[in-house]
């Protein structure tokens, strides 16, 4: 499992980093946390103020939340940003990584349980309402790329398959500031799981 936040200031720390820690876990699936995130990722640097404004938040809560993000390594402070009592904070960039499910301990499995369910609805929620508010004239309206595929494999050919993806995501990835003229940020998912061995045959031609 992997978190992969879009390149938007410095450049992303070079290998993955793995976060197994149930503190660190818990504290990254906050909701109101992941709403930050996702704020700071689509947008940019924000102060706590700021944030506070656009996603109905309050602004000490904010601050707090903003605090614990960064005490883990999941948010941090614009280098030379903060004017007076203002700070100004970025999502942190690079790839984050989960422990393996083998090597979760059950409390940290039910928090990563959790945060996926949510999360992967929250995505389908999104994508549901950006095909729906497509304009037809927009040539956005055609970039809704998606495939429902299925392929044989073992689990390293699985592993190596996923870390090709993260290759690729690493080869289109870019600051803002060098993207072309036109360019919008796009979310990109994988998920990827073997037949549950208690799904029903199949009665088709064989």
């Amino acid at each position: 499992m992997a978190e992969h936040p879009t390149r938007d200031g410095p450049p992303a720390e070079p290998g993955p980093r793995t976060v197994g820690d149930l503190a660190a876990l818990k504290a990254l699936a906050h909701p109101r946390r992941q709403r930050i995130l996702r704020r700071l990722t689509a947008a940019g640097p924000a102060t706590s103020a700021s944030l506070a404004r656009d996603l109905d938040l309050n602004t000490g809560a904010t601050s707090y939340h903003l605090r614990e993000l960064a005490r883990h390594g999941f948010v941090a402070e614009v280098p030379g940003g903060a004017h007076g009592r203002e700070r100004w904070w970025r999502a942190a960039t690079g790839d984050i990584r989960f422990p393996l499910r083998s090597e979760q301990e059950p409390e940290v499995r039910r928090v990563l349980d959790e945060f996926n369910r949510r999360a992967y609805a929250e995505d389908m929620r999104d994508f549901l309402a950006a095909q729906a508010e497509a304009d037809p004239d927009d040539p956005w309206s055609d970039a809704f790329p998606y495939s429902r595929g299925t392929i044989r494999v073992g689990p390293e050919q699985l592993r190596s398959f996923f870390e090709d993806y993260i290759a690729l995501i690493e080869r289109y990835s870019c600051d803002a500031a060098e993207a072309p003229p036109g360019s919008r940020l796009v979310h990109t998912r994988f998920l990827a799981f073997p037949e549950p061995e208690s799904a029903p045959a199949e009665n088709g031609p064989r």
